[in-house]
């Protein structure tokens, strides 16, 4: 049983396949959301729209699987998974409603390279993310992911229900599992207390009629992936926007890389494995355009998971990626997973999202409490999540301005962490160290 908190222990498949599936149901919902949100601003057709939603599964699956398994110096061997991303989200619906999807996927594919490139050459660029930068992108990373847990708890953005009664009794009922489970569960079920508390919040909500299998009868049984469904076109305009977020997407991958190293692992990050972590995010992003999908990145729920459960196994969490290819081979697997209400994914993230800003706390102590970290910390926190938080004010901006960082608290926290860090003076540091 102690080989899953081993990073090489071997683990027999029976044990390993809870776990991994504990992790694909943390992320299942949010990494097709993206594609099937797209696909309705864009109108693009309900066929072609399945196979994206096929097509995502395999990637984030492949992408996992890559992160845990490098291809040369492409993967972190470090227990990450990988998603479709919401931070293209916007842009995408803006350059696929004017210029196309083949525009699209074109920004993605010379966006995800530039990206992949850059992961290869650590030495380059990770001077400037020292352990305080780190630390504070992984605080803003945690901070930002709350009010997405809380909007799932409630029902999830938009739904017609948000806030109703049922929502807040299913995504109680699933906290208090989680939490029970957690504090006095033994050995396996302790560390699968967020796969108890979504199985206990599951059958709730389908004893109190809010799940619908119509979708799960409505698909083939088998059905094969789309290579190439929108033939690549590259405008220069649109490379150079995706690129820019490509940039914020590579910020978020080396905090939660930061973050799970600190978490799970209790060491920091070294640089080969950001770099190498960051490779894995473009070159398999410039994979996921080949087929249709926008860019893929690590997700920090699953961060956040592996610092709570402590299972840091990568042959468990590989079998999870498995089960993320096989949901898109068989599309009736992945619409059984994918009726699992927000309310009950809800209740299992809060924990785990507050988990990855306890992280933070442990980076930060590390660092130390001098004045310096202390202003770099609290300014780039305070600029990132208070600005963002009133995206109008960033209207005298040019679009593209507004786009990378009007919504983007962790963008903007890591750059002000950077900035700061170049700019303020560390003599008075060094002097209270010696």
């Amino acid at each position: 049983m102690n080989s899953i908190y081993d990073l090489d222990g071997r683990v027999p498949l029976r044990q390993a396949l809870p776990f991994g599936l504990q992790h694909i149901l943390a992320m299942f919902v949010a990494n097709i959301t993206p594609i099937i949100i797209l696909a309705g601003a864009v109108g693009i057709d309900r066929g072609i729209s399945a196979s994206l939603i096929q097509n995502c599964m395999i990637i984030a699956g492949i992408g996992t699987l890559i992160q845990l398994y490098p291809v040369w110096r492409i993967g972190s061997r470090l227990p990450i998974v990988m998603g479709i991303s919401f931070t293209f989200l916007s842009l995408s619906i803006v350059i696929a409603s004017t210029q196309g999807m083949g525009t699209l996927m074109g920004a993605v594919i010379i966006g995800g390279v530039v990206e992949g490139c850059l992961g290869l050459f650590p030495n380059k660029w990770t001077k400037l993310i020292p352990h305080i930068v780190a630390a504070t992108v992984v605080a803003a990373i945690g901070l930002s992911l709350l009010p997405i847990g809380a909007n799932s708890f409630a029902g999830g953005q938009g739904a017609a229900d948000f806030g109703s009664a049922r929502n807040w009794i299913v995504g109680s009922a699933t906290l208090v599992v989680c939490l029970v489970t957690l504090i006095f569960g033994k050995g396996m079920l302790r560390s699968l207390s967020i796969l108890v508390g979504l199985i206990a919040g599951y059958l709730l909500a389908l004893c109190m009629g809010m799940i619908d299998f119509s979708s799960v009868t409505d698909m083939p049984i088998v059905a094969l992936h789309t290579f190439m469904p929108f033939t690549p076109e590259f405008s220069l305009d649109a490379i150079l926007a995706v690129i820019c977020i490509f940039f914020v997407s590579a910020t978020e991958t080396i905090g939660d890389t930061s973050a799970l190293c600190s978490g799970a692992l209790g060491r920091g990050v070294k640089k080969k494995e950001m770099g190498a972590s960051v490779a894995c995010d473009g070159f398999v992003s410039c994979i996921s355009g080949l087929f249709g999908c926008t860019p893929i990145t690590s997700f920090s729920q699953n961060v956040g998971l592996a610092a709570l459960s402590k299972v840091i196994n990568r042959y468990t969490i590989a079998t999870g990626a498995v089960i993320l290819i096989v949901c898109g081979l068989f599309p009736p697997i992945g619409a059984l997973l994918a009726t699992i209400p927000q309310c009950v994914l809800g209740g299992c993230t809060l924990m785990m999202f507050g988990s990855i800003v306890f992280a933070s706390f442990g980076m930060m102590a590390r660092c130390g409490f001098s004045q310096r970290n202390m202003i770099i910390a609290s300014l780039s926190l305070s600029i990132g999540l208070g600005f963002t938080s009133a995206p109008d004010m960033f209207r005298i901006f040019p679009d593209i301005v507004q786009t990378v960082f009007a919504q983007n608290s962790v963008a903007v926290v890591f750059l002000c962490a950077v900035l700061l860090n170049l700019i303020l003076p560390k003599e008075k540091e060094e002097e209270k160290a010696a």
